[in-house]
């Protein structure tokens, strides 16, 4: 088993937490794991991706140009990473800041997912890439999602610990989202 992604977004949305967590459920699993995080010079709104690579043999390179997945959190993110993901693989999109017409692949699977909106309704906002990567994990199985939820006071701060319950929340809701069916297998007119 293998397979990669990469995670885009703003600084600020959680991107690296969620590359982090999903790492750590991968590792709880006993999966080789690759984290290569990256942000611009100013964290809070610039740019901040990571790389994470999942395998059940020893990884070569955590570098990856093509990626399988890409879970993009706004337009810069999907503009940038679109068009490199493998032709076959599949782009989870936050729809609430990224219009379905900004995106031009038929050969990918896609999840339009209205992140911020259902994070939300949960009680934050700050929960948004904690709905992605709940979608991701549920179209994919790559991990459990019991093993994203154990693995969550890995990654949140002390500081954060109180609202635990509101990133298992957000991740539930995103793999309940994907199981209600909303996976789009290629770009549909007027969507």
């Amino acid at each position: 088993m293998y397979t990669d992604l990469i995670i885009s977004g703003f600084g600020g949305q959680g991107v690296l937490i969620i590359g982090r967590l999903l790492s750590y459920a991968a590792m709880r699993e006993d999966r080789y794991v690759t984290f290569f995080p990256a942000y611009g010079p100013i964290m809070l709104g610039g740019e901040a991706h990571c790389t994470v690579v999942i395998s059940t043999k020893q990884i070569g390179s955590p570098v990856v140009r093509n990626p399988l997945t890409a879970i993009v959190m706004n337009l810069p993110s999907l503009l940038s990473l679109e068009p490199k993901v493998k032709p076959g693989g599949f782009l989870i999109v936050n729809s609430d800041l990224v219009y379905r017409s900004h995106s031009k692949r038929e050969d990918i699977r896609k999840i339009f997912i209205p992140a911020n909106s259902i994070a939300e309704r949960i009680g934050s906002g700050r929960v948004a890439s904690m709905v992605a990567l709940g979608a991701y994990i549920e179209a994919t199985k790559v991990v459990s999602l019991e093993s994203a939820i154990l693995c969550l006071n890995k990654v949140v701060t002390e500081k954060h610990r109180e609202f635990v319950h509101l990133d298992e929340e957000a991740l539930k809701q995103g793999a309940e989202f994907v199981r209600a069916g909303n996976l789009v297998t290629s770009n549909t007119p007027g969507a």
